[in-house]
């Protein structure tokens, strides 16, 4: 990888700084606090990310220095993508706080919402990426930040007045207590990005062994630079290289075509924690500055490939608020806040969430192979299960998005079906993008997951309909052509007959909500009332 490379990575762990070499790449951070550490507060449930009892708090230095907070799943994070950031446990909280319970464990305890307890230390953490990142939030934005938290006990009631409460008890604490730490994020609007914990001129000792919270951020900030150049951890024979330059990554990818590359890890994970797999080259691009940004250019959003899953979508729904729920209801917090867009669509899993509406939209991916650009329509890229139209040594650097025309009024919707409302894996995924002149189909895109080896489009039905008058009798003949479309299977998340049937009521309820009939009537099937 070339001159200046480190063989070592560092990170801060309650403000002490951790140097590891010569480590197994793949060992999970789970399985570092838990063995070597001996911080046995973070338990393994799933072993897969979906349990939460693994969840810890990283910070990471913002582009102004100061530290963005964010939820991670411990038990499938790869240890050496800690490089340069922050870590938080359940532990910390009290160790970094002169032995006093913080706020958030205080409010747990207030509210009575443990009873095993086994669970509690993961619902503590992601409370406190929230208690960081958010101002007294609404009920509804303290069930997203827990969605990825499973209770079996104590019931979910309980823990959600804790949310509420630890504002409360923060507010409450005496001058001496109220620190960095303590501080919940100042109100701001949360359109304008993470709130950051605020750096004290005059920072002074806590009275214990670990460094004063309000000492944390401009340590976090002084490592952050320390910790700009890329490395390369060997291991007996395996490696896990991260350039920290686009040259040096495509370099490293051609010297290396046969590595995996590596994004967020939260599907790589699984393959280390459930499937036992052997991975002998590990690429990260989570070094490479230039594939963390989100630009508009040429009438198109641009999103890096090392951009986190949560603040892609923050941004896509920004100009495209009809994905919204999809947003909510991909995966996890913990999970958005490791994975990536580009991961999940370079993955290329039929289920993925994120390809049907990017389909629908016109997404292209920005394809480089060493110094070779090329533009691909996302559609395109998928060539059959598992298989992607990718060279050897060669990734996708960046999804290209087509920002809404305003002289073309587009009615889009995406819809997922599933099990569970939260925290599932979807049955069916279906994507409709629409414009109308004079109630004839002007222009319609229609993408499905779930129903193919691949997310793929409906093109038979889109031929069915394109030109025709949007009407019943249209939507009729559209519902008969989506069968010739897919020839989905039956599995464990639910039987073909039943892919089918949906993905055809969907298209019913896209008509519905867009059809002169209606009014562009929203058909809201979630909601529900108590009686009187």
């Amino acid at each position: 990888m070339g001159n200046g490379v480190r063989d070592e990575i560092h990170f801060l762990l309650d403000g002490e700084l951790i140097t590891l070499r010569d480590f197994d790449p793949d060992t999970t951070l789970l399985n570092w606090l838990r063995d070597t550490r001996r911080r046995k507060g973070s338990k393994e449930g799933c072993a897969e990310g979906d349990c939460g009892a693994c969840t810890v708090v990283l910070a990471e230095a913002r582009e102004d220095g100061e530290p963005a907070f964010y939820p991670v799943n411990a038990c499938i994070r790869f240890l050496p993508t800690l490089d340069g950031k922050m870590l938080f446990t359940v532990e910390s909280l009290k160790a970094l706080n002169a032995g006093r319970l913080h706020p958030v464990q205080q409010a747990m305890i207030d509210c009575h919402a443990s009873q095993c307890g086994f669970c509690t230390p993961g619902f503590v953490m992601s409370l406190f990426a929230l208690f960081k990142t958010r101002h007294r939030p609404p009920r509804e934005q303290i069930i997203t930040a827990l969605s990825g938290n499973l209770c079996r006990c104590t019931g979910y009631r309980p823990i959600l007045d804790a949310g509420e409460r630890m504002y409360d008890l923060a507010a409450a604490l005496p001058p001496e207590q109220q620190h960095a730490l303590n501080t919940p994020a100042p109100a701001t609007d949360a359109s304008a990005g993470p709130p950051t914990i605020p750096s004290s001129p005059a920072p002074t000792r806590n009275g214990t062994d670990n460094p004063p919270p309000d000492s944390l951020p401009a340590t976090l900030q002084a490592l952050a630079q320390s910790c700009h150049s890329g490395f390369a951890i060997t291991h007996r024979h395996r490696r896990f290289l991260a350039p920290a330059s686009l040259e040096a990554l495509a370099q490293t990818l051609l010297l290396h075509p046969e590595a995996r590359f590596l994004a967020g890890g939260t599907d790589v994970g699984l393959w280390v924690t459930k499937q036992h797999r052997n991975i002998d080259t590990l690429v990260w691009p989570g070094k490479v500055a230039a594939l963390q940004h989100i630009t508009i250019h040429d009438g198109q959003l641009v999103i890096g490939a090392n951009v986190l899953l949560e603040a892609a979508f923050a941004a896509i729904t920004t100009h495209y608020p009809q994905l919204t729920e999809l947003h909510e209801r991909f995966a996890s917090l913990p999970i958005r806040s490791s994975g990536t867009l580009i991961g999940n669509i370079a993955n290329g899993s039929p289920i993925g969430d994120s390809m049907p509406p990017l389909i629908t939209l016109g997404a292209t991916l920005l394809l480089r192979r060493g110094e070779q650009l090329r533009t691909l329509a996302l559609e395109d890229f998928y060539l059959g299960y598992q298989q992607k139209d990718l060279q050897p040594g060669e990734f996708a650097q960046a999804l290209q998005l087509p920002l809404p025309d305003a002289a073309l009024p587009l009615q889009l919707r995406c819809w997922k079906i599933s099990k569970r409302f939260e925290q599932d894996i979807s049955a069916v995924c279906a994507a409709f993008a629409l414009t109308l002149r004079e109630q004839r189909v002007d222009s319609i895109r229609i993408a499905m997951g779930g129903m193919a080896a691949i997310p793929r489009r409906a093109r038979h039905c889109e031929a069915a309909l394109h030109g025709q008058p949007w009407n019943p009798a249209t939507l009729a003949h559209a519902r008969c052509a989506l069968a010739q479309d897919f020839s989905p299977i039956s599995d464990m998340r639910a039987s073909a007959t039943y892919r089918l049937q949906v993905a055809q009521n969907l298209l019913h309820r896209f008509y519905l909500e867009t059809g002169p009939e209606t009014g562009n009537a929203t058909v809201d099937i979630h909601a529900v009332e108590a009686s009187a």
